[in-house]
């Protein structure tokens, strides 16, 4: 993979993906592979509020732990975010250049494994900032961008 990589310390559960404007990537960049079955789920439920109660999976920012059931049964946390079904949250990836996004949920992902845990980076006048803190429309163009390869 071309490109550059910045080497941060490890964050536990999660990791650094780089999304940069001056990045380049040639022919052996990685790009998530979603599944048949993956892009089944994609195709049946359109927003993660579509998953039926029975279904979901949620995500406890508290404990960090994924369970079954709202309330947390580990430390009582009742602002559970709804899990994505597509995300395994098994990423041993720390610092990755480029992105992809979940064709279920719009989220960032490991380009590499699929994991949704992953904090994206973009260079923005010079500096390192994470993008979470953009408004919608910013991180919108972020996600329309077009890369090109240089030859």
């Amino acid at each position: 993979m071309t490109g550059t990589a910045s080497h941060r310390p490890a964050i536990p559960s999660q990791k650094y993906a780089q999304s940069n404007a001056h990045l380049y990537f040639g022919p052996g960049s990685v790009c998530m592979q979603w599944t048949e079955e993956q892009r089944a789920l994609a195709q049946k439920y359109k927003r993660l509020e579509d998953i039926p109660v029975e279904e979901r999976r949620y995500k406890c920012h508290t404990c960090n732990h994924v369970v079954d059931a709202t309330p947390c049964p580990v430390c009582g946390e009742t602002e559970l975010e709804i899990m994505c079904p597509l995300d395994h949250t098994h990423c041993s990836h720390e610092v990755v250049s480029g992105i992809e996004y979940c064709p279920l949920c719009g989220a960032a992902v490991c380009p590499e494994c699929g994991c949704h845990d992953v904090s994206q980076i973009s260079r923005v006048t010079g500096y390192l900032q994470d993008v979470s803190g953009w408004n919608a429309g910013k991180q919108q163009e972020l996600k329309d961008r077009v890369r090109y390869t240089v030859a």
